[in-house]
């Protein structure tokens, strides 16, 4: 019997090729999209879930309650990971590691800049790794040791045995290579070439291991199986309150590992998501195109219903039960999405590695691991459910009668549930554009926002102690070149805020200001450099006068309320210091936020990044060159890198854009299989109508006329959908732009440009199919009446 129903199926595909075809095309893409989709969410949902110790991870965070604003900072005290674990048994691990660092390591003539971690000695214990040679546990209770990744070892010592190998750390210390370990996977939150133990006996270090004010680090606990999780963070306040009785303005609060990657983001203390956001949404759109390619299947089945009512009735007559023809219908829908699910697989091969740039990940697929067949059995029988449920019961229930004596007619209430399918897939349509349109918006209202300085034909080089201490004859020889505007350096490179504190003390200060200041260092020359405007005031001019100088952004004193700043005195910390310069505000942080309140300091030892300001019409790739002679001269020990201040400002968009261009090629490709079936639909409406036109046309209408005729029935369900598609839309995209304090305003002329966009495109794919019935001879139609 099976057997039977599968070749009644299979004749049935191939004797209505263009049928299967406008159907295998819209489940192969529709099936293709979500796999690639599902396989970006599998994947952000798996961040970190390789450590063993997952679900028993935290990072200890602080909410910090400032007038102006609640910052939940990250930053920690060196000694608080081992004071937790000397002073709490229910805590089994305690971390303590820096930033991910860029250092430059040298072997021999090989000199690469690499990023990694300086850690304490439970790194290992906590987290889960690979380790390749060697004993990482061990390795890293010795400072003079350094582990290395599989690619960075690889890149220095090549196929050469790598352990007990010399790596030199910044041209200061050498380090041995004591084990070695596979790289971290593309879904680990920790990124890095290197691991090295922290240093005890450097007086740095050992200064920073007494001080619980500086917060620079980050802190993990792995607590014992069955600890108290609200008595353990009541228990961390009251350490740092032991030690730093002053600190009146943090929360401390534990963070699991489980949330790092998918709610990250939090505004005034409060945890407001993130990445998940985005799986969400993805997931969503993954769910809309399947369903919009099985929309298509169902109206074009009921759309053919006619052509099939003979055969319904005949296997009627000849005692065929209705279950029986509704698992016929239902077999051939699954034959179908099988297919389109194979040509879907191979569609996933050949699109991955384009898919993996632009995503920026390393997905792969594998049709060996059970997950994918649970995945794939899982996407057939939703489809083939979804797309063949409605078909299969509306044809099964034919009355065999009217069919056979051909009285069987449609009628309105049939086309009803159809009308209402092809509305279904204009909202999406126009939800999708419109919501593609609206963030392509957002994102240019906020790159065009101004940013307080001029970052074009600017370049930043990254510092060492070797350039600030030969600072002075670098920057004569680099504008001796006659290509260079300006230069100056900096603590921190002007796309990045490095440095937060409490604010300063001043007369006249408010008891209960509390309010949080960011900061950074930099040398003469700077806002001219930067292009930074001077509000009041000047800019820095040089030792020994600006010893004691300061200079206060826009925002600063806006936060401060200070209404006379210029010449008065701020004390911070043990130093005082004199405003001498009110700048303009500049976008250092996200260009999505408001700009922080800011000093700026005078420090000519001590810099990150040294600023190149070009002049108009000069060719970077000469200048670069010339640049780059002179650092080799000076700076030997370290290779020459340096970045564009547009594209490192850029790199803030990247999660945005990314959202953008995947959602621009999704809603495309809905859009797309809507046409196919939209087209399909025209088809068999032009085909149904055909002796109609043909008499309207020997009644004398004309081409247009005909067009018109066909083309009004869809361009009322266009607008149906436009009247429901508005409002939902605005909803949705407000929602969305809420979270911005930069947003635009969304136009109900984006609206009206979308509807017509629409409308435009709808009756082109139906004139496109109505044409050739409109020019065709009406004899043709006729001559069988």
């Amino acid at each position: 019997m099976l057997k039977n129903y599968i070749k009644i199926a299979w004749r049935n595909l191939f004797r209505n090729k263009g049928f299967s075809i406008t159907n295998l095309l819209g489940l192969t893409i529709g099936i293709t999209c979500t796999m690639l989709i599902l396989l970006w969410v599998k994947d952000e949902l798996s961040y970190n879930k390789f450590h063993t110790n997952y679900e028993n991870i935290y990072q200890v965070i602080a909410n910090r309650d400032f007038k102006n604003q609640v910052f939940t900072d990250r930053n920690m005290v060196l000694p608080l990971a081992s004071s937790l674990k000397a002073t709490y048994p229910q805590i089994k691990n305690a971390v303590v590691t820096t930033y991910n660092e860029k250092h430059v390591l040298a072997s021999g003539e090989t000199k690469l800049t690499k990023s990694g971690f300086i850690v304490s000695d439970q790194f290992f214990d906590m987290f889960s790794w690979k380790y390749i040679k060697g004993d990482p546990s061990s390795a890293i209770k010795d400072p003079s040791s350094i582990i290395l990744t599989e690619s960075a070892a690889k890149a220095f010592f090549g196929n050469a045995d790598p352990m007990n190998k010399i790596i030199r750390l910044d041209d200061n210390i050498n380090l041995k290579v004591s084990a070695i370990i596979a790289d971290p996977p593309g879904n680990s939150t920790f990124q890095f070439d290197f691991i090295k133990p922290f240093d005890y006996s450097d007086e740095r270090t050992k200064r920073s291991m007494n001080e619980w004010v500086n917060s620079s680090w980050m802190v993990y606990v792995q607590p014992q199986p069955g600890t108290s999780l609200p008595l353990l963070t009541k228990n961390i306040n009251e350490l740092k309150k032991q030690h730093d009785p002053n600190d009146h303005v943090s929360a401390y609060f534990l963070f699991p590992m489980s949330k790092w990657r998918l709610y990250s983001d939090f505004k005034d203390g409060k945890n407001t998501g993130g990445m998940i956001e985005y799986v969400r949404l993805f997931s969503i759109i993954a769910v809309i195109i399947l369903l919009t390619a099985c929309v298509n299947f169902m109206n074009l089945s009921t759309a053919r219903s006619e052509k099939r009512a003979k055969e319904v009735g005949i296997r009627k007559t000849l005692g065929s039960e209705k279950r029986q023809l509704v698992f016929q219908f239902f077999l051939e829908s699954m034959i179908l999405v099988m297919i389109s699910f194979i040509f879907s697989v191979i569609a996933v091969y050949l699109l991955m590695p384009a898919f993996n740039l632009l995503v920026e990940k390393k997905l792969t697929i594998n049709i060996f691991e059970p997950i994918f067949w649970t995945g794939a059995v899982v996407i057939i029988l939703f489809t083939g459910i979804i797309a063949g449920s409605y078909p299969a019961l509306y044809l099964s229930s034919f009355n065999p009668v009217k069919t056979l004596k051909g009285t069987f007619l449609a009628g309105r209430k049939a086309a009803l549930p159809r009308h209402i399918l092809v509305v279904a897939q204009f909202v999406i349509s126009i939800l999708l554009i419109s919501a593609t349109i609206i963030v392509f918006k957002q994102i240019q209202y906020v790159k065009n926002r101004n940013m307080g300085y001029n970052p074009n034909n600017l370049i930043t080089i990254p510092s060492s102690s070797l350039v600030d201490k030969n600072y002075v004859a670098i920057k004569d020889e680099i504008l001796k070149t006659g290509m260079i505007e300006s230069v100056t350096k900096t603590g921190t490179p002007i796309t990045q805020i490095q440095w937060r504190s409490g604010p300063p003390d001043w007369d006249g200060k408010p008891a209960d200001a509390s309010l949080i200041i960011s900061c950074m260092s930099t040398d003469v020359d700077f806002t001219k450099t930067m292009g930074i405007k001077i509000l009041e005031g000047k800019d820095f001019s040089g030792l020994p006068i600006d010893s004691s100088s300061v200079i206060l952004n826009k925002a600063a004193v806006e936060v401060m309320n200070l209404k006379n700043p210029l010449g008065m005195e701020l004390r911070y910390g043990t130093q005082k210091y004199h405003v001498i310069g009110i700048s303009d505000n500049v976008v250092m942080a996200s260009p999505f936020e408001p700009v922080d309140p800011m000093m700026i300091f005078f420090n000519p030892y001590y810099s990150a990044a040294v600023s190149v300001r070009l002049k108009q019409g000069a060719q970077p790739q000469k200048v670069l060159k010339s640049i780059e002679a002179i650092y080799k001269k000076y700076n030997p020990s370290f290779p020459f890198e340096y970045g564009f201040v547009d594209q490192e400002f850029g790199k803030k968009f990247l999660t945005e854009e990314l959202i953008s261009k995947i959602t621009n090629i999704f809603a495309g490709l809905a859009i797309f299989i809507c046409c196919i079936g939209l087209a399909g639909l025209a088809s068999f409406t032009i085909e149904k109508r055909f002796r109609e036109i043909g008499i309207r046309k020997v009644l004398g209408a004309t081409i247009r006329q005909v067009l018109m005729l066909i083309s009004k029935q869809f361009l009322k369900l266009s607008l149906i959908a436009f009247a429901i598609a508005v409002p939902l839309t605005w909803w949705l995209m407000s929602n969305w732009l809420d979270k911005y304090v930069y947003r635009i305003t969304i136009s109900i002329w984006l609206f009206a440009g979308v509807g017509t966009l629409i409308l435009l495109l709808t009756l082109v794919v139906v004139s496109l199919n109505t044409l050739r019935a409109a020019m065709s001879n009406p004899v043709n139609s006729l001559r069988s009446e």
